[in-house]
């Protein structure tokens, strides 16, 4: 099976060299199998008989990712390089901004092509622009992340999840596909074997917030504890997915931010293996809500600040800054979870000592924020802090989507006017108790 060309998008007008290495610049989709950008790589190079290599450039530091994320994504590559070696393919890990070392690698080595994935964030969109300017030769990106690429599902940014569902649902049975399995390569170039520990001590990141022992990375672990998900929770997600006193969530989120393991490859599985229903709340959350994220983001460059937010949203909170708070936190007081809600500080010790959150209280866990500081901007700042420093999936276009959602309306309507709120959804804490049995949880996590 031949990668579907809609997969893909040129970002420049250069030629591909007859000569020298193509390469595959993995960023977003850190893995092997399952992997169309890699698989588009080989395709190129075995058409025009020339290497193949995989680069992935480290930053030292990216946004507020700690030793945790860090830990989760090396741990990762480490098994990527394993697997690429059983097939011949040299993997190079290079330090520093990928805009100065994948260029300076292109010209090394005089490669012949950059393929590399798609993200819709701000930062590696100026990477590849960059890149692509100054690179002398072809560079082609492919949307190895989303079941249907983000740039064919839609051509503008969606109102709601009711507006690209249609969309994505017609595309689905052209992409939505079995994955050819990666083949060992002929031709490939020498490499120096990466020096790991070397890897470590070069980082500059906050060392203080440690790796969680409770998900182990990689692709393997990925693939492992879908099976098991498919097999003992699937049945009762939809019934039981907003419950954190239940243990039915997937926790594939770690595996699908790092691209460690294929959202396509999670749900052709899941629609393989299962016939009835019991599928589908699952599968609207990892293909439509999560391509709805990427498309926010792709086509809203405002997705990390209060621009971003749809005008009735805006206005709302223009009207309702000056409302009396009750309580007003620090972001420090927040970071610490030293609030007056146990239930919000439970929430906030859960995902400060596991690195996750259940996604229900993420939503409360943000209102909230929003509730007790003095500005929507200020909300947000925090909001995204917190999550980036330390959920595994923080940075992500789901966490920037979710907490625009929570605090600004995206992808929401008006409701009723309220104080502070104006017209965002609210939640409470009652509603919390009615949803499932608040103490349990708080029990839960103080003893973590």
């Amino acid at each position: 099976m031949k990668v579907d060309i809609k997969r893909t998008q040129k970002l420049n007008n250069k030629e591909i060299n007859s000569s020298g290495p193509i390469i595959y610049w993995m960023s977003r989709d850190q893995r092997v199998h399952d992997n169309w950008a890699l698989l588009y790589a080989q395709e190129l190079s075995k058409e025009l008989n020339l290497p193949l290599a995989v680069v992935f450039s480290l930053n030292p530091k990216f946004l507020e990712a700690t030793l945790r994320q860090y830990d989760f994504m090396l741990q990762g590559l480490k098994e990527v390089e394993k697997e690429l070696k059983n097939l011949n393919i040299s993997f190079f890990l290079l330090e520093g901004s990928p805009e100065d070392t994948i260029v300076k690698f292109c010209k090394k080595n005089e490669v012949a092509a950059v393929i590399t994935d798609f993200s819709p964030l701000k930062i590696g969109r100026r990477w590849r622009e960059k890149i692509a300017q100054e690179i002398e030769i072809a560079m082609i990106e492919v949307d190895a992340h989303n079941v249907v690429p983000c740039f064919v599902a839609s051509d503008k940014q969606e109102f709601a999840a009711y507006t690209i569902r249609p969309k994505i649902k017609k595309l689905l049975p052209d992409f939505l596909t079995e994955i050819p399995s990666i083949k060992s390569q002929e031709h490939t170039i020498k490499k120096e074997k990466i020096d790991w520990d070397s890897v470590y001590k070069s980082l500059e990141i906050d060392f203080e917030v440690k790796p969680v022992n409770w998900i182990q990375p990689g692709y393997k672990n990925g693939m492992k504890l879908l099976h098991e998900f498919i097999n003992q929770k699937l049945q009762d997600y939809n019934e039981d997915r907003n419950n954190p006193n239940l243990d039915k969530i997937s926790n594939l989120s770690p595996y699908l931010h790092f691209g460690q393991v294929s959202a396509q490859r999670i749900a052709y599985d899941i629609n393989e293996k299962i016939k009835n229903t019991t599928k589908d709340s699952f599968l609207e959350e990892l293909i439509v809500r999560k391509e709805l994220a990427d498309n926010f983001c792709y086509f809203n460059h405002n997705y990390d600040n209060t621009q971003g937010f749809p005008a009735w949203a805006q206005e709302s909170h223009k009207n309702h800054v000056k409302d009396k708070r009750e309580y007003i936190y620090t972001k420090h007081a927040l970071e610490k979870g030293a609030t007056h809600d146990p239930l919000w500080n439970a929430s906030q010790l859960e995902m400060v000592k596991t690195g996750k959150m259940h996604g229900y209280l993420r939503m409360y866990w943000a209102k909230k924020i929003l509730e007790w500081t003095e500005t929507p901007e200020d909300a947000l700042k925090i909001a995204i802090y917190l999550n980036d420093k330390y959920e595994l999936d923080g940075r992500d276009p789901n966490g920037y989507t979710g907490i625009a959602w929570s605090i600004g309306g995206v992808h929401d309507r008006p409701w009723f006017t309220r104080p502070i709120f104006g017209k965002i959804r609210y939640m409470s804490f009652n509603g919390c108790k009615n949803k499932f049995d608040v103490d349990t949880y708080i029990n839960k996590i103080q003893n973590l």
